[in-house]
This record gives C-alpha cells, structure tokens and sequence, in this order.
C-alpha cells in the first residue's frame, strides 16, 4: 500500500483535493446556495437589507406598526448608505455607510431567511452526499456535511465574527502591518456587523500594488509571517483567506505595506496535541527528514497514506518533497503534470480527508488559498515562505519545551538551541540572497558583453 502510495502522491498536491473537498470551502457546494437564500440575494433591495438591519438592531417583529415607524429613523443612523454592496455571498453582503458621527462604516449584513433556510439546506446537502455515496462507494465525503454543520452556525453568528477579529487584533497586534478594521459593538447584531471602513486593493492585485508603488514580495513575506504566526504559534487561525478577505493598502504615515483582515467568522482552533505535531511535520518536510515525515505525518491521521499527505500539504510531487521542497522551485512542468493527473486519485484523496482530524480540513483550504495569492503574485517559487515557516516551528516547539521543564539549566540550553538554530536559518537566508545578488551582476555582466554600449 506505501509503495502504490508513493507512486499515486508524485502526481499529487492540494489540486487534488479541490475535487472534493474544496467543493465546500470554495463555496462550489455552499449550502446556501441550494435554497431561498440565493434567490434572496438576487431580489433584495438596499431598502430592504436597511430596514432588515433596524430590524435586527431594535429587536422589532417585521411588519408590527412600531416596524413601520422605524423605517423613516434610516436617516437616524446613516447620512448616507451605498445601494451597491461593496462586497455580496451566500450569508451577507456588505455596504459602505457614513455615520451621523461622520466615521465612514462597514455595514455587514445577513441576507433574509438565512438563519430559517440553513438547516434545510444542510438536510439537502447530506441527501445530496448520500446519493453521491450509494453511486460512488469509494467517495466518503459524509464529513463535508459534519463540518458544514458545526461551522455553518458559528458563521451565521455576527457577534462570533466580531470577537474574533477582536482576538486576532490583540494576538497579533506586534504586527506593524497588519491592521483589522475595529467593530462598533453598540451598533451590532447577530445578524448586522458594523465595522471601521478600511479600503486597499486585493491581496492577488498585482496591478494595484504596481500603480500605487507597493512591494510585491514584502507583501508576500507579511502574508506568510502571519499565517505562520497564526498556524504554528497561537493555533487560532483565520480560514478564509480569498484575495476578497485580504486587502493591501499603503500604510498612512509610513508608506509601507500594510495588510487589511476581514471576514473573521470562520476561525479554525488547534490543540496543542495538532499544532505541535505540524509543527514537527513542516520542520520534517523544510529540512527533508523523512523518517519524522512519516512519523509525524501517521500521528495526524495519515496512515500508509503519508506520501500522498504531504504532497498535498506542500503541493509539490513526492519526487519534489524527498529532494527537499525548498531546494528547487515548482516548475510549470511539475505544475502541469500534478494538474493532469489530478482526478484519477479521488479515491485516495477522500480517504485521506475522512480520516485527518477535522482540524486539517480548514488547514488544507487555507493552505490551498495561500499558494493561489502567491501564484497570482508570482512569489511561490521563493523559499522566504518556508524559512518563515520553520522559524515560527522552532519557535513554538521551544515554548512547548520550556513550559513542561522546572529546569533552570533545561531552559537555558532550550532558549540557546533555539537562538543557534534561528541564527542558522538566517545565515541561510543571508546566503540565499547573496547568490542572487551574485547571479543578478553575472547575468547584467554577461548582456554588457554580448550587448555592447554603442560608440
């Protein structure tokens, strides 16, 4: 089984669980858009999400007489509301609005019927996966409908989504560029959410940041610095990263590049058990130790089908992952070939996904939507995302160790292997951008040759 499994993982990357998976996560199989609610969000006037948000922010039953009378107070709250939404899915749309205040806001609001027609739509959805499975014995996508039920409601909750932004703020708030739009809590609701309105481009925007002078790759190193500060450090991880939930501004005051987070609603919370035995896999995988990439791989529900586990993780071939994924670039070949040969293995990947915890399944989308912003960015063949990566690992894994010894000398020898071990990778990183910089004057010294100035 190993042996077809290494064969099968070498065509392998998280396109395969695209198929399946990411029929969900990427909103191919919402739902939501089963029932009313799509046909809600196409018919619903800006009027109406208005009213709907007095509404909901007064606690008055629609149509009472006191209803009535709280449609002319819209002017009440808002010198004006932009009928367009900035922004629309499946759960709400979101609107630009000015307060009496003057503060310029973002109106977050759910669409009609939504809470009344996501149960029935998720009864739908787990008919739908049963037929799938008496047509198709191999697939088991039954833990698509268990995860749309736990994660549908805490989506749904508006108050949720503030408490999480607020989280995260304060969790990361020794990132100078990150910036998450603070919540008006006296204006909100379980179905309204009013925010600070911040505007950028998005993340996957190369041709914003080109116009307004923002760089590229800095941007790229924030998004992977604070995944990775998310994922392997605090294990509360943001899992909607779509370029529509990342913005790129430039930075009032200073210029620099600065990232916008939106759409807190659906954090993913890893145990301590999870994040320290990805830790180990990633640092396993950066370093090209593959005894512990089996280890470590088989303690997060992997099995024999380890290989295939940590192609899709890397989404690189297997051939890839045993040379070591951050000694060679992705190739457009590779890219190719993993892509051709991507629907012959769904039974494999189903496998797989119903045996991970459920943890991975948001780690495998949020994955899968990182490497889709650096694709468009043109950065994934860099190898700062992985030395990003292994310092946040090395980092967590040393908490761990010294939080669970009483040792004054364990501790010390622990922070002092840490500090060699960080000063290693940046050493490495030194050097990888001297070779470039090396490479960069050969390449300008062979065109002075073979192109000469003219006299």
């Amino acid at each position: 089984m190993a042996g077809r499994a290494v064969k099968l993982a070498s065509w392998t990357s998280v396109a395969l669980a695209a198929s399946g998976f990411y029929l969900y996560n990427n909103k191919y199989l919402d739902p939501n858009d089963f029932g009313a609610v799509r046909v809600g969000r196409a018919v619903a006037t800006t009027a109406a999400i208005s009213y709907d948000y007095l509404t909901s922010l007064r606690h008055v039953p629609y149509g009472s007489e006191e209803y009535l009378q709280l449609r002319s107070e819209i002017h009440d709250l808002f010198v004006s509301f932009d009928d367009t939404p900035l922004g629309a899915a499946s759960l709400a749309q979101v609107h630009k609005a000015v307060l009496r205040d003057g503060r310029t806001v973002a109106v977050k609001v759910q669409h009609p019927k939504v809470q009344a027609q996501s149960s029935k739509d998720i009864l739908l959805m787990e008919v739908l996966v049963l037929a799938v499975k008496q047509l198709f014995p191999e697939f088991e996508f039954m833990w698509l409908v268990e995860e749309a039920k736990k994660n549908l409601p805490l989506e749904l909750d508006f108050l949720n989504e503030g408490r999480n932004a607020e989280k995260v703020a304060q969790m990361l708030k020794h990132f100078d560029f990150l910036k998450v739009p603070q919540i008006d809590w006296e204006l909100s609701t379980k179905r309204v959410l009013l925010m600070e309105f911040v505007d950028g481009g998005q993340v996957n925007d190369r041709g914003y940041m080109e116009r307004n002078k923002i760089d590229i790759n800095e941007v790229s190193r924030h998004l992977g610095k604070l995944y990775s500060e998310m994922i392997f450090v605090n294990g509360f991880v943001h899992c909607d990263p779509h370029p529509g939930n990342v913005l790129v501004r430039k930075q009032p005051g200073t210029g620099q590049a600065e990232i916008v987070l939106l759409d807190h609603g659906l954090y993913q919370v890893l145990t301590e058990e999870f994040r320290l035995n990805y830790c180990h896999l990633w640092q396993s995988l950066i370093w090209t130790d593959m005894k512990n990439v089996q280890k470590y791989s088989r303690c997060l529900g992997a099995g024999e089908l380890y290989p295939l586990f940590a192609c899709m993780l890397t989404a690189r071939s297997w051939d890839s992952v045993r040379r070591g994924i951050g000694h060679s670039p992705v190739t457009t070949t590779e890219e190719s070939e993993i892509r051709d040969h991507a629907a012959s293995y769904l039974p494999q990947i189903s496998q797989l996904l119903s045996h991970v915890p459920r943890q991975m399944l948001l780690i495998f989308k949020t994955n899968d939507l990182l490497r889709g912003i650096e694709a468009a960015l043109g950065t994934r063949a860099s190898a700062s995302s992985f030395l990003t990566m292994s310092r946040c690992c090395i980092r967590a894994l040393a908490v761990h160790k010294r939080k669970h010894t009483r040792s004054f000398f364990r501790k010390t020898q622990i922070s002092f292997s840490e500090a060699f071990t960080l000063w290693q990778i940046s050493l490495h990183e030194f050097m990888l951008s001297v070779q470039g910089l090396k490479l960069a004057s050969w390449l300008v010294a062979l065109l002075c040759r073979v192109f000469p100035a003219s006299r």
